[in-house]
């Protein structure tokens, strides 16, 4: 096994549905230009709510290896 670097990005995904949709959203919108991702860690989650709409937030740690 060789040694490996990773790199760790935060990213926030929303949804109107729910939390586990705005996590899914943020992976999947970010694995389109990262490459190798490994762990998505939620690092919290919140609603924004302006009047009667209501946006789930969901704020992930993402790590992902490392090419020279």
């Amino acid at each position: 096994m060789s040694n490996r670097v990773y790199k760790m990005i935060e990213i926030v995904g929303t949804s109107t549905k729910s939390w586990e949709d705005a996590a899914k959203f943020a992976v999947e919108t970010a694995s389109k230009t990262l490459k190798d991702l490994r762990i998505a860690e939620v690092l919290s989650q919140d609603i924004k709510i302006e009047g009667k709409e209501v946006m789930f937030r969901t704020r992930l740690r993402l790590s992902f290896k490392y090419h020279d």
